[in-house]
């Protein structure tokens, strides 16, 4: 198939340091061209794939410098799209809303997988003004805050088999990795961690508009002993500090749509202990590669139930539900039916 991806801009693809939802994009465009589609990526121009790049912005719109103007940027991406949609099979979006006024107009069969959250003020009038634009959720969860969508389906994230090499040794610290928001649950992990009397790691990025937060809140708990920062993590050194965790962290406070820190850990062998929200029941096989629980006192308590689970049966299960290449086959099947159908926007549209 001649398959269009359109990614966000604000990293590259893939990001640098944080970035899910670009990262998710890098895995799922390269594995579609290794599976012998004809792939073109719409995203920054110091985005690395196997794809054709298109550019719509030099350098990704957060760490470039000089800075772009996001409207800007964003303009260009979309001009780019449409000058060549007419090459395409299926075009599929990664930015949220933006592209459905235009995409409903060109006549091409189109996609949007949607990223966020969707429990947000005005998301449900933009759904009812295009009734008939197909989306995907990245968790069964997630569409439930969104009835008035035209959900076709669910697929879950998926990363490179190979990408992280899986450790079977029962660990040394408890991990958490993700923002430094409160909504992520860093202050809880560490009262978990202290009650457990283990230590935790934190591998994290701390975003502008979260300083005060963590100046207040966590940098006086972060003891460089019992609590320890290491920064944002890449590819490589996010394969170490996970694989040598005796569990990932995850006690969010907040609809997580999907969470692709819990299969990363997995992918490394690493359980997982996560509170019980969001796409959390669907991604954790309770028992397997993880413990789903009810609050602290239920996360104190899993962490002495550890040694039940077995790291191999946790690389297993990721190998079976949560591979790039999963992801890519099973976005295959809704690209090829959207294909065969008539599209229901067009030109007449406009």
């Amino acid at each position: 198939m001649r398959i269009a991806q359109i990614a966000p801009l604000a990293e590259s693809i893939p990001p640098k340091l944080y970035g899910g939802t670009e990262r998710v994009v890098a895995w799922l465009v390269d594995e579609l061209v290794k599976l012998g589609h004809q792939v073109t990526l719409f995203a920054s121009g110091d985005s690395k794939t196997l794809a054709e790049l298109v550019p719509a912005c030099p350098r990704a719109l957060r760490l470039g410098r000089p800075r772009v103007d996001p409207v800007a940027a964003q303009t260009v991406l979309l001009e780019s799209v449409a000058r060549r949609a007419s090459e395409f099979d299926v075009i599929h979006a990664h930015i949220d809303w933006l592209p459905l006024p235009l995409l409903k107009r060109l006549g091409v069969p189109f996609l949007t997988t949607t990223h966020g959250r969707l429990d947000l003020p005005g998301l449900a009038d933009v759904a009812r003004l295009f009734p008939e634009a197909p989306y995907v959720s990245i968790s069964n969860n997630q569409n439930t805050a969104l009835r008035e969508a035209n959900w076709i389906g669910t697929v879950y994230h998926g990363l490179p088999a190979d990408l992280f090499r899986p450790s079977f040794d029962e660990g040394r610290y408890l991990a958490f990795l993700g923002r430094l928001t409160a909504k992520k649950g860093p202050e809880v992990a560490i009262r978990i961690a202290r009650a457990a009397n283990m230590p935790l790691r934190i591998a994290a990025k701390v975003p502008r508009g979260e300083r005060a937060y963590f100046k207040e809140r966590l940098e006086p708990q972060i003891d460089g002993n019992k609590v320890r920062l290491t920064g944002e993590v890449n590819d490589e050194t996010k394969q170490k500090f996970l694989a040598s965790a005796s569990a990932l962290l995850f006690p969010i406070d907040w609809p997580e749509p999907f969470g692709l820190v819990m299969i990363e850990a997995m992918a490394c062998g690493t359980p997982v202990i996560a509170f019980r929200s969001g796409s959390v029941p669907e991604v954790i096989d309770d028992g397997i590669t993880g413990f789903v629980v009810d609050g602290e006192a239920e996360a104190i308590e899993a962490i002495g139930r550890l040694g039940e689970l077995d790291r191999r049966k946790v690389r297993a299960r990721f190998e079976e539900r949560f591979t790039s290449e999963r992801m890519a086959k099973e976005y295959l099947r809704h690209y090829e039916a959207l294909a065969r159908m008539k599209p229901a926007y067009g030109l007449a549209a406009q």
